[in-house]
């Protein structure tokens, strides 16, 4: 057997990072750049107010109050993505919308909460008269240019990956594209002459197939783009025609089922008359088994990661090796799954003593101390799926540890 951090180096070794291409910005959630993003200008470009109000001298509001107003003549109104037509002077005030630029000449935006006016000055129109309650500080209610970001300013490096917030900043500074990392197309080939798609209809000895539905969306969530290259059979030249196909147009190819060391194991048997077959035991459990190997595509190498046909193994294998895989290749410079100190609020099973690691299903909630607990979802065997569904981790428990009511342990938190 092999450990999972050997395992993994080999396997991310086999998968590196794609050359970075230009994306689109507005599209490129959960994508990893691949070059600092600089600020071409400041943000905001230029002085505006932050509320709304009337923008004035704050020379001309000296000893200004609730019972000794002071009363300004009103020059107009400005609204967002319009510009005063002349400065404030003297005695003056332009009544000011959020987001509107400073009109020259004033230095503070008095709230219009602290100003009384006629209802036409209400309306900013010019000729009409305002009163003022309130001195104010000079940058009183005014965003200055650059308060945000200043040109010239590194506004994202390199190996961010991106969120909806950093779309925002990128859109706030005009860079519709960036120098990134794309989503990899990733294939997925079910195989066995048992299984049947949803739908079909059962004969003796076959079972509904259920791990492609999950391993395409645990690719979606993975920020790949999913390609559903349906259920083969145990056929090796069937299987190779339609791994062929899969290779014109994937950049990575994910199989289920057919790794270990029966005889009848099709893609194994494939990687091997290829001599791209890299078979591994891993000292996990469950996931034991794990094949891998890259194939020419069309547009450059293709990995192709086999993951054992069990479905809880299948979804193990994927977080803790494939998942990994897959975002090293798009660059990501952590790739490898969340992990926390959790509190077990039941014992966990003792693991077997093989030498493997036990990563057992675990319910997740935040308790009164605001710290994550976990406790053990019934059904552990890896044929056991449905009781995954109430699993939001994985807690890790070393080789001959056993773990107790109040324990920390390791958990990763599933996607």
């Amino acid at each position: 057997m092999i450990d999972l951090a050997e395992a993994r180096r080999l396997l991310l070794a086999a998968c590196p990072p794609l050359a970075p291409v230009l994306l689109d910005s507005a599209d490129a959630d959960g994508c990893v750049l691949a070059a600092d993003v600089v600020a071409p200008a400041d943000v905001p470009p230029f002085d505006n107010s932050s509320v709304d109000g009337y923008a004035v001298r704050t020379a001309d509001l000296a000893g200004a109050s609730q019972t000794s107003p002071v009363t300004l003549d009103v020059l107009g109104s400005v609204l967002a993505g319009s510009v005063a037509a002349h400065p404030v002077g003297a005695g003056q005030a332009w009544k000011v919308m959020t987001g509107a630029p400073v009109p020259d000449g004033a230095d503070a935006v008095v709230l219009v909460e602290r100003t009384s006016a006629t209802r036409t000055a209400q309306l900013g129109t010019a000729g009409d008269r305002v009163a003022i309650f309130a001195e104010v500080a000079a940058g009183a209610g005014i965003r200055r240019a650059g308060s945000d970001v200043r040109a010239g300013e590194p506004v994202l490096a390199a190996g961010t990956v991106l969120r909806p917030a950093h779309l925002g900043v990128l859109a706030s500074v005009g860079a519709w594209q960036v120098s990134g990392y794309r989503r990899l197309r990733v294939g997925v080939l079910v195989t066995g002459d048992e299984l049947v798609p949803a739908g079909g209809t059962l004969g003796p000895g076959q079972i509904y197939e259920s791990n492609r539905a999950m391993l395409l969306a645990l690719l979606a969530r993975a920020n790949c783009r999913p390609v559903d290259l349906g259920v083969a059979g145990d056929d090796v030249a069937a299987l190779r025609e339609r791994l062929d196909a899969a290779l014109a147009g994937c950049d990575a190819v994910l199989t289920c089922g057919g790794v270990s060391m029966g005889d009848s194991d099709p893609v194994r048997a494939v990687l091997e008359a290829t001599g791209a077959l890299t078979w591994l035991q891993v000292a996990i459990r469950p996931a034991k088994p794990f094949a891998f190997g890259v194939l020419p595509g069309r547009a450059g190498p293709v990995p192709v990661l086999g993951l054992p046909g069990n479905p809880v193994s299948a979804l193990v294998s994927f977080e803790l090796l494939a998942r990994p895989a897959l975002r090293h290749r798009m660059g990501h410079p952590d790739p490898y799954p969340e992990q926390v100190l959790a509190v077990a609020d039941a014992p966990l099973a003792r693991p077997h003593g093989d030498g493997r690691i036990a990563f057992l299903r675990v319910g997740c909630r935040f308790g009164p101390d605001g710290r994550l607990h976990v406790r053990p979802v019934s059904g552990q065997d890896s044929h056991q799926l449905s009781a995954s569904a109430a699993a939001g981790g994985l807690a890790r428990v070393e080789d001959g540890l056993q773990v107790r009511a109040g324990d920390e342990v390791p958990v990763l938190l599933l996607s």
